[in-house]
């Protein structure tokens, strides 16, 4: 299968290393060179860390890397894909534009799919020409880890479409949920609200961002506590899916003062190497604020 992922960025570049581990021929695609070339470059490290590991063997990194290719051509790499996912920042405007451009360029019986993580997929769909084969498919990150996909059903989703999203995701060797297309789907709506009451509870003192997160990895067996998962996926995406979800669900989703404060201060968690821990070289080194060195 031919296979083109728009967008480089964390989540592209990792959806095209899968894609392409599992045997699929892959086009990687962004608007800039520099960042295309960024995100092969994850790729190779993605697959030296697991050959470095014994996860992965050389010729499978070599096999892999020799599937993937990348450009900033939008119509050379959509041209003979079956597949189109789409990872571009979470913006409605800037998907439907992407969507509209790449459905001139692809054959009827292309699959078009885009990785939003809350946005309307039936609204994406709504904007283009044939809608029924249009689907979300929402990978986790980072994408060569984690090992569930939602499969969004839109409201004009075929089942011809359905069918091939989901074989598709089971190819990779992930566990596919299916879900109707609804603000937040499953996995946003519930780990957003989860997080958001981390973030109230750290804002009236009830703990510190250590303790919560400890309580829920060693009280729930969640592999990741909720403070640090919001440092890893970015305060302001956080943010902007909870004012979303605040408009499609109501007052429950409303984001607490102390999100929104960090966010205008530029503590975006580990990408800005603060949010509520501090980050260097990619790991947490101790807690923000006067809440002392993490345990």
């Amino acid at each position: 299968m031919h296979v083109a992922v728009i967008g480089a960025g964390s989540m592209g570049h990792g959806i095209a290393q899968v894609s392409a581990m599992a045997g699929h021929d892959v086009v990687l695609r962004d608007i800039d060179e520099g960042i295309v070339s960024e995100g092969l470059d994850a790729v190779r490290a993605n697959l030296q860390g697991g050959v470095d590991r014994g996860k992965v063997t050389e010729e499978e990194m070599a096999a892999t890397l020799d599937r993937l290719e990348g450009t900033t051509d939008l119509a050379a790499a959509v041209g003979d894909a079956d597949l189109v996912v789409e990872a571009v920042p979470e913006s409605m405007s800037l998907k439907t534009d992407v969507f509209t451009e790449v459905e001139a360029a692809v054959d009827d019986d292309c699959v078009l799919a885009s990785n939003t993580s809350s946005l309307s997929v039936s609204e994406i769909a709504g904007a283009l020409e044939r809608p029924e084969r249009v689907v979300g498919l929402h990978f986790f990150n980072p994408p060569h880890i984690m090992d569930l996909v939602e499969v969004v059903i839109a409201e004009q989703t075929s089942a011809d479409t359905e069918a091939f999203a989901t074989s598709f995701v089971e190819g990779l060797d992930k566990e596919a949920v299916v879900v109707r297309d609804t603000a937040g789907f499953a996995s946003s709506r519930l780990g957003l609200a989860l997080g958001l009451e981390a973030v109230r509870m750290v804002e009236s003192g009830v703990a510190s961002p250590a303790d919560i997160d400890a309580a829920m990895r060693e009280g729930y067996n969640h592999p990741m506590g909720p403070l640090k998962l919001t440092d890893l996926v970015g305060l302001d995406v956080r943010l902007d899916i909870a004012e979303y979800l605040r408009e499609e669900l109501g007052e429950r989703f409303k984001p607490p003062q102390l999100l929104k404060r960090k966010v205008r201060g530029g503590k975006l968690g580990k990408k800005s190497g603060e949010g509520f821990y501090v980050w260097e070289d990619g790991e947490a080194v101790g807690q923000a604020g006067d809440w002392g060195a993490e345990e």
